[in-house]
């Protein structure tokens, strides 16, 4: 069969009639093998070499050269020509590194090139052993003198000339990596963010927990929980939302500098930024605040990208270069909203004059909304579209933060920053809120919020306030978006940096 590369996509009857023909290829391989070890599909094959190590190591060879070297390699077949003596294809390894084979008529005789033309298409896997060289076009080739079908693909690969769709990558994410190169990228990008996360913190003294997943209570965070039940125990259970008030528990215990890479669950929308199931650092500190706690987030956050770009200076997917470097501004945020608003906001502004800056302005809130809620809807809309550049934006409303430590000399606001970068919310910190008796009346004016229809409402949670009544050391927390960081550093959509996005 003879694949070319600028070939059109595949029709419904064109897939069913070429899986028709490869199940048939597929029982002729079975027959072919029934007494081989695996059948149709070897269990092991004796590779001696990779695809990249042979590029590493003779990708320099001049055309036609001969290197008298016998290497045995295995890679998916991504295109296929064949002519009358002589076949070639392009065998591609995971990370998309390339080698051709050719298939000869004088090397591997008459039957073997037969069956070449006859068994292999576009998508097989294939094992090869032969010379390593570089043809008359100077590309590095396997001269082939032995081969198999390691695994037959049943249904054709897409064009590998034709970009997908984003809706066809984020639902055949496994389409996705094999054709596309920035696929494959994203996924080491995010290994390595992982890994400098890891490295940074390790460094600074902090230990890697885990903790529930599924919990009793959901808490940590303002947020609509995804509900389930266990049968063992016979009781109503929910997916995190957040690590926070476990990571706490264990500061009380004496882990004084804790931090998780988790998977979050939030039953709420889905956008450019937003995905139901995402994953969350969250870092703690004891005898930290926010402010060093910011200090922390901005170099985690300036080390991911020089571990991905090699610079704090990254270049989107569209070309754009975006500068992670130097010292990130600070900003009030009632006082950000008072200069792009033109009329002066603190923390005493009443409810009804926020609401009718807002209904001048064209900005709705909730109908429980309190003033805190009405400043952060304000801000958005005044002031975040303004930032160029990475911004903490700091000292936020008390009744939307009731985790968070009243500020040490502002009335009526509490020591929080949330990280703005490209546009959108990528990490919070605060200084964490450690007396008990605060925290329990906060719970019961979140309570009361949840009793007006606030779905996002925090509950009163005896547990962490029991843990708390045995003595909370003051520190600093974060807490930051994996897949917004990878979005950060490489200028895509939230649902290209998650390998699996939940799709409908």
């Amino acid at each position: 069969m003879t694949d070319q590369p600028d070939s059109p996509e595949p029709t419904e009857e064109d897939v069913f009639e070429q899986k028709a023909v490869r199940l048939a290829k597929r029982e002729r391989l079975i027959a072919e093998r029934k007494d081989a070890a695996g059948g149709a599909y070897p269990v092991s094959l004796p590779i001696t070499d990779t695809i990249p190590a042979l590029r590493e190591r003779f990708g320099d060879l001049e055309a036609g050269a001969e290197t008298g070297v016998t290497a045995a390699v295995a890679g998916r077949v991504v295109f296929s020509r064949n002519t009358g003596k002589l076949c070639f294809a392009t065998l591609q390894a995971g990370d998309g590194s390339r080698i051709q084979a050719m298939v000869s008529l004088a090397a591997v005789g008459e039957e073997s090139l037969q069956s070449w033309k006859e068994l292999v298409d576009l998508g097989d896997h294939v094992f090869v052993s032969g010379e390593v060289i570089s043809s008359r076009r100077g590309e590095l080739s396997v001269m082939v003198s032995e081969w198999t079908i390691a695994s037959k693909a049943l249904l054709p690969l897409p064009n590998m000339y034709t970009d997908l769709s984003e809706e066809s990558r984020v639902r055949s994410r496994f389409l996705d990596l094999i054709v596309r190169d920035q696929a494959r990228d994203t996924v080491r990008a995010r290994a390595k963010v992982n890994t400098s996360i890891r490295n940074t913190l390790d460094g600074h003294g902090f230990i890697e927990v885990e903790t529930p997943i599924l919990q009793v209570q959901p808490g940590g965070a303002s947020a609509r929980p995804f509900v389930t039940k266990s049968n063992a125990f016979d009781t109503e259970l929910y997916l995190r939302i957040a690590t926070e008030l476990f990571l706490k528990r264990a500061v009380v215990g004496g882990i004084e500098r804790v931090y998780e890479i988790n998977r979050d669950f939030r039953n709420e929308g889905a956008d450019s930024t937003h995905s139901p199931e995402f994953a969350m650092l969250e870092a703690y500190q004891t005898y930290s605040d926010y402010n060093g706690i910011a200090d922390l987030t901005q170099e985690l956050i300036q080390n991911a990208a020089i571990a991905v770009a090699g610079s704090t200076t990254v270049t989107w997917a569209d070309g754009t270069q975006f500068d992670l470097g130097g010292e990130w501004d600070r900003v009030s945020m009632y006082g950000s909203l008072s200069d792009a608003s033109g009329q002066t906001i603190t923390p005493e502004t009443s409810v009804a004059d926020l609401a009718a800056l807002g209904a001048k302005a064209g900005v709705d809130a909730p109908p429980h909304a309190t003033h805190g809620k009405w400043v952060e809807e304000l801000w958005e809309h005044f002031v975040l579209e303004s930032f160029t550049k990475p911004t903490f934006v700091m000292d936020f409303p008390v009744d939307t933060s009731p985790l968070v430590r009243e500020h040490r000399s502002i009335p009526g606001v509490v020591e929080k920053w949330d990280l703005y970068v490209r546009g959108f919310e990528l990490a919070t910190g605060y200084s964490e809120l450690v007396d008990p008796v605060i925290q329990r009346e906060r719970f019961v004016e979140q309570a009361k919020l949840a009793a007006r229809g606030d779905v996002e409402a925090m509950t009163i949670d005896e547990e962490f306030l029991r843990a708390m009544e045995h003595g909370m050391p003051p520190m600093g927390g974060m807490g930051m978006g994996i897949d917004r960081l990878l979005m950060a550093i490489t200028g895509l959509g939230i649902r290209e940096t998650i390998l699996f996005p939940l799709v409908k």
